[in-house]
């Protein structure tokens, strides 16, 4: 049921900046509203209120409101008119279709010099003999009664027969009071036998308490269970399908029983809708808990691509900083506790709103070192994941100085210097190919000893002689 707090006002005084202390205009009708209270002290200011469409039972807390000239309370459970003595700039006063049984309690109107508006149809005082007569003698200020304007000739006449038509209203209203008196007995007296039916039925077939699913949710389930323990037994289908039988003839019973039209049905009425509204969401929500989930983990141990609430995606490999990005496009205005981000060595896990996305890894990552962060501009998750192996690279920017005079290590060192990719110039010459010849030509002759007195069979002309000392 609804009542009248301060943010539902607020809500209502949109057009005021959401201001209520100086709102003028106010509309809560059709809010399930059974109780009039607050506004008199949080909008002294108002003008023109509307309450049509409630359950309001009794006017109350509105005497303080001195400036309000229009109050609209039809289609609520009022039976009686009091407590507006204070609104003295009240004009107009519509109590369209109510409970209103005792006419003699317009008198409480005769304050409200300034009403020149009333409308009384759709209640029961209405069928009363002499009912126009009596208010139009009663209040002598109306110009308008159930949008009929009142006479001066009508008026002359009802004050002429108002002593008579006084009498027939008291005789009128008592009987209708003792059959008023009858119908809340007979009320309560089903409210009780609802009510124990309602016991009964629970102590006899308390049906499902869902323990089921609430195991599921204590403990996670692992990688070889996520497919058995998330699987809807048959015995629960079965239950959901009897209960919403039930539920289905219950309220076929209900409307077609017949009742009357009394405060206290209307009341009934809603009460049944509202738990009619209540069971069928619970319904709804234990038929969704039965669906099995989706499979995140195969039996094996395989992680698989998973991408249930549908968001675009980017993976990149940051070859330079050795690390894996992967940016997802969560909702821009979506709060951030609503995001869970866990990453495993092989695949990345992020669940939005209770829906999974999950991500196989091109390579292995470091968890711990992981990190992610929110845009503020785009709203995107930006999720870093350092690899787990090292850098390997091309060039080698110094030399690696060898700490040991072993030969293996040496040759170790040696062979890892010799790795580079490019060639420094100035390390290395070329032999120069314009010196070749004179280098050649230029170049001496060394004989050996042993050759000596053996002359050169290219040596035509050579002639030995002992005499000459061999050269050095």
């Amino acid at each position: 049921m609804g009542r009248i707090t301060e943010d539902l006002i607020r809500r209502n005084a949109e057009h005021n900046e959401c201001v209520i202390f100086s709102l003028e205009e106010l509309s809560l009708h059709q809010q399930e509203i059974e109780k009039l209270e607050h506004i008199d002290k949080w909008c002294r200011d108002l003008k023109i209120l509307y309450l049509q469409n409630n359950l309001i039972g009794k006017i109350e807390n509105v005497s303080k409101l001195k400036k309000l000239e229009y109050l609209n309370l039809a289609l609520n459970n009022i039976e009686k008119i009091e407590n507006l003595e204070g609104c003295e700039g009240l004009a107009k006063l519509d109590l369209t279709v109510n409970f209103i049984g005792e006419l003699s309690s317009v008198k409480t109107l005769q304050c409200n010099i300034h009403l020149k508006e009333l409308f009384l149809m759709g209640n029961p005082c209405t069928d009363f003999d002499g009912y126009r007569e009596f208010v139009v003698a009663t209040l002598p200020q109306l110009k308008w009664l159930d949008g009929k304007e009142i006479e001066r000739s009508e008026r002359i006449q009802a004050l002429q027969n108002y002593p008579v038509v006084e009498q027939q209203v008291r005789e009128q209203e008592k009987a209708y009071c003792l059959r008023r008196a009858k119908d809340k007995e007979e009320a309560q007296r089903k409210l009780e036998e609802q009510q124990d039916k309602e016991d009964r039925r629970k102590r006899r077939d308390p049906g499902f308490d869902g323990r089921w699913y609430t195991d599921i949710h204590t403990a996670p389930p692992s990688s070889s269970e996520t497919i058995d323990h998330f699987q809807a037994p048959e015995t629960q289908e079965e239950e959901y399908n009897k209960k919403k039988l039930n539920e289905s003839e219950d309220d076929l019973e209900f409307w077609n029983k017949p009742s009357l039209y009394t405060p206290e049905s209307r009341l009934e009425t809603l009460r049944h809708v509202e738990k009619q509204r209540k069971d069928q969401e619970k319904l709804s929500e234990k038929k969704k808990n039965m669906k099995p989930a989706r499979t995140l983990i195969t039996e094996d141990g395989k992680a698989l691509n998973v991408n249930e609430p549908k968001l675009d995606f980017s993976l990149k490999d940051d070859e330079e900083r050795n690390q894996i990005i992967v940016d997802l496009a969560v909702y821009r205005y979506m709060d951030t506790s609503l995001i869970e981000v866990d990453v495993q060595p092989t695949y990345v896990r992020v669940m939005v709103k209770g829906k999974p996305f999950q991500l196989v890894l091109p390579a292995e990552v470091k968890p711990d070192s992981s990190s992610a962060k929110r845009s503020q501009t785009t709203g995107h998750l930006v999720i870093c994941m350092p690899k787990v192996e090292e850098v390997i690279r091309g060039r080698t920017s110094k030399p690696v100085k060898a700490t040991s005079n072993s030969p293996r290590e040496q040759t170790k060192e040696r062979s890892k210097q010799a790795e580079k990719l490019e060639v420094d110039p100035s390390k290395h010459s070329y032999p120069d190919v314009t010196t070749i010849v004179q280098e050649k030509s230029h170049r001496p002759r060394r004989l050996a000893s042993e050759h000596k007195g053996v002359p050169s069979e290219e040596d035509a002309y050579f002639e030995d002689n002992p005499e000459v000392p061999p050269l050095m």
